[in-house]
């Protein structure tokens, strides 16, 4: 899959910043959306929690990411073999 020219992109640098940014939003939306489910129930009142609860967590969940994620990477690093 080629771009086109008239494509802009985020420059390679700025992938730790997007990865963390992208997992934190997919994953406190799935989490919080089960907790949410679980704790109140399917419900009309959820759908106002839902939004409310992925937001703080996404808050907390971002920053954390930041912080975690080169840590991790160091981690797998030496559990797992490097590419032959």
């Amino acid at each position: 899959m080629t771009s086109s020219p008239s494509a802009r992109r985020l420059p390679a640098s700025s992938a730790p910043l997007v990865t963390a940014f992208l997992l934190s939003v997919l994953m406190t939306c799935v989490v919080s959306g089960i907790s949410t489910l679980l704790s109140i129930g399917f419900t009309p009142g959820m759908l106002w929690h839902w939004p409310r609860a992925w937001g703080f967590s996404w808050l907390v969940a971002f920053p954390t990411l930041l912080l975690v994620l080169p840590l991790v990477r160091r981690a797998v690093a030496r559990i797992v073999a490097p590419p032959q």
